[in-house]
């Protein structure tokens, strides 16, 4: 099969490179690099089965071109940044609203037919059932990014119905692991590393939050693309547990072996759309078989562990997050 990935330089898109090619399939990265990493593909590029196309999802011809001849797209390229989204609102709705529209259009000039999306579960806002089901009822949402990741599944939804397309929608936690460079446990190893007798959260500590392994996450999408069927597929992806954003903190400040004043801002939300507490049901994904490997715990670990020997990735990010 021949796959297009956008975002493919990216921290999940380049994981899911790697896992797509080791399988033995044909893939097309297709990135702007604005938050890629040339690094992440590193061991692709010596793969002669894999090609890089630079290029943004706003750039509609280059983006069809990129498609030419393939028969799957995963689309993960977005903004992720929902802490400033109020500071830039019009880059949410480009970056993943008009980016998807892009990309369904795309396939449909390319006659691709089949796509997975990386949505979120912050589409749930400050949900009311807890944890919180494909079908839940949608509150009024929260941010900007929600709203625009909720936009993308209403057009992937009608291109399905319109132009016959059959699609996977996968709304995630928090990713950790191996490539991570955009979350808290990034922000907290940054300003740790930098002075370890002092810690700034945003929030109280007591946000709850679940998380899943990347490499767990990958499972999960290949299982849900084998296994089901319908024309559009939803699916929450996260561990059957949660943790404090206190807890977090305890896990890194153990495994990095310091003891940090802390200090917290922002009241219960560090943010505007911070949800206080996401728990997703997961029971859906559960019963086609999968299962995460690691806990958020281990999870917490290995990521810790990357950044410990890969501190290149905070040069390439240019600003701290938190900063």
């Amino acid at each position: 099969m021949k796959c297009l990935v956008t975002g493919g330089a990216g921290f999940i898109g380049s994981t899911l490179v790697d896992r797509l090619l080791a399988r033995g399939d044909e893939v097309v990265c297709y990135d702007n690099f604005d938050t890629g990493q040339v690094e992440f593909l590193k061991e692709a590029q010596q793969n002669p089965r894999f090609s890089l196309a630079r290029g943004d999802t706003l750039d509609q011809d280059a983006l069809t071109a990129a498609m030419a001849g393939c028969d799957f797209v995963f689309h993960l390229a977005a903004n992720a940044d929902v802490r400033f989204g109020t500071q830039h609102p019009r880059k949410d709705l480009e970056q993943n609203t008009i980016a998807t529209y892009n990309v369904l259009y795309a396939m449909k000039e390319a006659g691709v037919e089949e796509i997975a999306f990386s949505s979120t579960g912050s589409v749930y806002g400050e949900a009311a059932v807890i944890p919180t089901p494909e079908d839940a009822p949608f509150p009024v949402q929260t941010s900007l990014y929600g709203a625009s990741k909720l936009a993308g599944e209403g057009l992937i939804s009608a291109f399905c119905e319109g132009y016959g397309f059959r699609a996977w929608i996968f709304r995630f936690v928090s990713i950790l692991g191996e490539r991570y460079t955009h979350g808290h446990v990034f922000d907290f190893y940054w300003q740790l590393s930098n002075d370890p007798k002092k810690l700034k959260v945003l929030g109280d500590g007591t946000q709850k939050k679940s998380y899943l392994y990347i490499q767990d996450c990958i499972d999960a999408i290949f299982t849900a693309i084998e296994k089901a069927k319908d024309r559009v597929n939803v699916f929450n992806l996260g561990t059957d547990e949660y943790i404090e954003v206190r807890d977090s903190i305890r896990f890194i400040t153990e495994e990095m072996k310091v003891q940090p004043k802390l200090s917290f801002t922002g009241g219960s939300r560090g943010w505007i759309g911070d949800n206080p507490f996401i728990f997703l049901d997961c029971s859906k994904i559960r019963k086609l078989g999968w299962r995460p490997k690691l806990s958020i715990k281990e999870a917490v670990g290995r990521t810790l562990r990357y950044l410990k020997n890969n501190e290149w990735v905070f040069a390439a990010r240019k600003v701290p997050a938190w900063s």
